[in-house]
């Protein structure tokens, strides 16, 4: 009855053998599938976390390595007499420091990027020899679409270490040896030009070295510093034909050689793309240079090529780690790739190395980023466990390789990829799968097998009876369907049980990535658990399909076709199911960061609910109360941080381009132009957008929420390029406009704020009305004024904000004849603040108009070494005869001004903190 049989026996062993290798490919998914586990089972995770402690007072409180040095000695030391003399709890005390100390030392002694100073006085902008080799190259493919404008040329990215540079000097120049890193933008590249260039040669270039944009706001991604941390000092743009290869690598260097294999793998998908094959294919079939771009993505981690519009909405819908190959994706792998080798009857043993093998060589093909290390070193940690028949607790395998990881880089506590990570890992093995466990898992597992009645015996009495159930209905659906009806009431169940499972970890990993998501991306994504319930089955199904046909394609296209039709609709309906998602305006939220002390509670809450769930059951609800209090925490609006009583104006560096942030003495905010591309090293560069990396977060890390009003000045992109993502952002309830030309830019931004459900209102000399305190008058343009076919600087909406005896004008890029127009209408007084028109040209700001407004204090919005020689010296020469007090954000950054009732003012800058 019991299959007490020999061959019944067999049979059940392999049944345990295929759940077992089933259970261990799930478990990468989802953590594992263990019992609770107490902390007393955790120590390691305890030790990694008292190490990061040790590596987060390094950072912010203290620093001495010889103090860290002899802390870490006589604390070993007592360790070990406490080992010798006293309790296991005793212990536990000089053990606990001994970690924190340990992180001390490590992060003391970690090398700091190298500042690259011999480069850098080499960045002054002019036109130099350099010789270097080549560490990367990335060439746009034939399926780029990239490119910034319809018919731009997308530009070949070179990285040089230099070697020599030219020294010049006023009657002579000679080649200087030196160090450090240039990153090239070489356009105007002929089709042959990419089998010319590769990785390790020796190549010469005449360039002007300038150092990479910085911009000086509070909150504002620091390029300069990203670019440093990768070993690149300067930038430079040349056209093709001013480099050269001196001598051709003889051999490849190792990164060159990851560099090679993920420039070969992303090429063959592009191929296929590009293949008759394919092109035969209708559309739905067929894939295409967008599709490529994702799935190159997706396998490899080439996101260069990846399409900007498609990529926003998985951003919006918190899918975007589909695009991020880390642990999901090389989990995914190795689940596969073990579950086929004990399928295939290999070893235990030998499954475990294969799986490791084949894991690592994928790693490297992705080019072996910081996230694949660490889902690499997991993965191996698991692995090596289980094999040990160890405890595969999914804490514990992330302690060990915390350790490892924060051992050999202790800076790499403070990426967000390495957070996110760890705190992934945390939700799902700490939080979801004991839950699961708790609930509906276990009747999951006992829908395995469930033909084999010899299991029951191992089963408590109702899971016992449950697989009982599950084997009555069989005969009644194989009635219908025929043999294999026998299992499709167990198979049901366990489907509909894995998708709850899904469910229940979507959940609670979307909690835990509140507080990540809110610091470094300023997002909550309100749709992230329906787009991730279709996404993660789908890196599970389009993986192995994507990897096939990579792999058939080796040999032909036609050969490939098969897999290549089954992705390409896969593809297609996930693309389509989140781009639909992704139009809804609560797809997500743009919030702050939360405070310090938000972010303390949340963390304490996290430890909590870890504890709590393994606990009785009021408790364990409980733990998922402070889940959700953590989120609320997070996502609480806190007072933005402005001074109430005062008019504020802020002239954000945005380089050569104008944004200018008016608080108004009741709080109401207001922001003037949103800087753009025009001027700067980004103008061809399509992934940067400035509205989103420059102005918002400093707009953020005020805690501003919302926006009362944008105000356009005009429709040059230096001011509108970077407004549509502020609208976006902050959902102003209006959007103030002069007269403009009908611009398709200008066209795309009004048609964006009526989506938005944004009102825009249309201002002209004389118009006037209060805002939060303020009274607010237009100078400019005349009501008469009609614009051009294409915009021009006397477009501008000139605005002037009066707050008592004082008042701030604020003149956009209004030139010459507009303040002539101005002082003619006698509108023009006494101005507390000046914005000087058009970025201190000497068309802007004549005399008469600045002795009409005889302001206190200037402030010019200009880029540093911006290609038209703004601010003239002209201009900066009559402030100063003037004595005017003039600001400038090319060389002090953000530059606030407080305006008082009385008529008084006083400003604080970037540079001075």
């Amino acid at each position: 009855m019991f299959g007490g049989d020999a061959r019944s026996a067999a049979r059940a062993a392999d049944g345990r053998a295929e759940a077992e290798a089933e259970d261990f490919a799930g478990a990468f998914v989802s953590g594992a599938r263990s019992q609770p586990i107490a902390f007393s089972s955790v120590p390691v995770l305890l030790g990694a976390a008292l190490f990061a402690l040790g590596i987060l007072l390094s950072h912010w409180v203290f620093q001495s390595l010889a103090i860290s040095l002899a802390a870490v000695l006589l604390l070993f030391l007592l360790t070990l007499l406490a080992l010798r003399r006293s309790s296991g709890r005793v212990v536990l005390v000089p053990l606990a420091a001994l970690w924190l100390c340990m992180g001390l030392l490590c992060a003391e002694m970690e090398p700091a990027p190298p500042a690259q100073r011999q480069l850098l006085s080499y960045s002054d902008g002019l036109s130099r020899k350099i010789v270097g080799r080549v560490i990367r190259v990335d060439f746009p493919r034939p399926t780029d679409t990239s490119a910034s404008a319809p018919g731009a040329q997308a530009a070949t990215s070179v990285d040089l270490a230099v070697e020599t540079v030219e020294d010049v000097q006023p009657d002579a120049s000679s080649m200087a040896p030196t160090q450090g890193g240039v990153r090239l933008s070489i356009y105007n590249a002929p089709a042959a030009f990419g089998q010319t260039l590769r990785c390790g040669d020796l190549v010469a270039a005449t360039a002007q070295l300038r150092p990479p944009e910085r911009f000086y706001d509070p909150g504002a991604w620091d390029y300069a510093a990203y670019l440093l941390e990768h070993g690149i000092a300067s930038t430079a743009s040349l056209p093709a034909n001013r480099l050269s290869v001196i001598d051709r690598a003889s051999s490849l260097s190792f990164p060159c050689r990851l560099h090679a294999a993920q420039a070969w793998a992303a090429g063959r998908i592009d191929g296929y793309v590009a293949s008759r094959a394919n092109l035969l294919m209708p559309r739905p079939l067929r894939l295409t240079a967008q599709d490529a771009g994702m799935l190159n993505a997706m396998l490899f981690g080439d996101r260069a090529h990846l399409d900007r519009t498609l990529r926003l909405g998985f951003e919006r819908t918190g899918s975007f780690h589909l695009f991020v190959v880390s642990g999901l994706h090389l989990a995914v792998l190795a689940g596969l790739i073990f579950l086929l080798a004990r399928k295939l009857r290999v070893p235990e043993p030998w499954a475990t190395l294969l799986t490791i093998v084949l894991a690592a060589g994928y790693a490297l093909l992705t080019g072996f980023g910081l996230p694949v290390q660490r889902a690499l070193a997991m993965t191996t940690v698991f692995l090596v466990a289980r094999l040990m028949s160890r405890d595969r607790s999914p804490l514990n395998a992330l302690g060990i390789a915390v350790l490892a990881l924060l051992a050999l880089h202790p800076g790499d506590l403070f990426q967000a990829s390495f957070q996110m990570t760890a705190l992934a890992i945390v939700a799902i093995g700490g939080v979801a799968i004991p839950l699961g466990e708790r609930t509906f898992m276990p009747y999951a597992h006992a829908s395995r097998n469930i033909l084999e009645e010899g299991l029951d015996l191992g089963y408590p009495e109702h899971l016992a009876g449950f697989r009982i159930k599950l084997r009555l209905l069989g005969p009644h659906m194989a009635g219908v369907v025929g043999r294999p009806g026998m299992k499709l009431p167990a198979a049901l169940v366990r489907w509909v049980l894995w998708c709850c499972e899904l469910a229940l970890v979507s959940c609670v990993a979307e909690v835990f990535m509140v507080l990540p998501m809110a610091v470094y991306f300023h997002r909550v994504t309100m749709l992230a658990v329906p787009a991730n319930l279709v996404s993660i089955p789908f890196v599970g199904i389009l993986l192995p399909l994507v990897l096939a046909m990579f792999l058939c394609s080796l040999a032909s296209a036609w050969l490939a076709l098969p897999a290549a039709v089954a992705v390409a609709a896969l593809l297609h309906l996930t693309t389509w199911f989140v781009t639909e998602l992704s139009h809804f305006h609560a797809a997500d939220l743009r919030i702050p960061a939360p405070s310090h002390l938000a972010i303390a509670c949340v963390l304490a809450l996290w430890a909590f609910a870890v504890w709590a769930v393994r606990r009785r059951r009021a408790v364990a609800w409980a733990g998922i109360g402070a889940l959700l209090v953590a989120a609320a925490l997070v996502l609480w609006p806190e007072r933005p941080l402005v001074r109430r009583g005062v008019l504020e104006v802020t002239a954000l560096d945005v380089g050569q381009g104008d944004a200018l942030l008016v608080v108004t003495p009741d709080g109401k905010t207001l922001l003037v132009d949103a800087g753009g591309p025009i001027g700067g090293p980004f103008a061809h560069n399509s992934a940067f957008d400035i509205g989103e990396q420059v102005v918002s977060p400093y707009l953020w890390s005020r805690r501003i929420r919302r926006l009362d009003a944008v105000a356009l000045t005009h429709a040059h992109s230096d001011h509108m390029g970077g407004m549509p993502a502020v609208l976006r952002n902050f959902r102003p309830r209006e959007l103030w406009v002069g007269s403009n030309p009908p611009d398709p830019a200008y066209a795309a931004l009004l048609a964006e704020a009526k989506n938005l459900g944004i009102a825009v209102r249309s201002f002209h000399a004389g118009d006037s009305f209060d805002f939060g305190g303020a009274r607010i008058q237009a100078l400019s343009p005349a009501a008469t004024y009609r614009p051009g076919s294409a915009p021009v600087n006397d477009d501008s909406l000139v605005l002037d904000v009066r707050y008592g005896a004082a008042s701030a004008l604020l003149e956009g890029d209004a030139e010459a004849t507009s303040e002539r127009a101005m002082l003619s209408g006698g509108e023009v007084g006494h101005a507390t603040l000046l914005k000087v028109g058009h970025h201190g040209s000497k068309t802007s700001s004549t005399s008469a108009f600045v002795l009409a407004a005889s302001p206190a204090m200037a402030v010019i919005s200009v880029g540093r070494r911006n290609p038209f020689g703004h601010p003239r010296r002209e201009v900066v020469s009559e402030f100063a005869e003037d004595h005017v007090a003039l600001y400038r954000t090319d060389l002090m950054g953000a530059a606030s001004f407080f305006l008082t009732r009385r008529g008084g003012i006083s400003a604080d800058t970037y540079e001075a903190h």
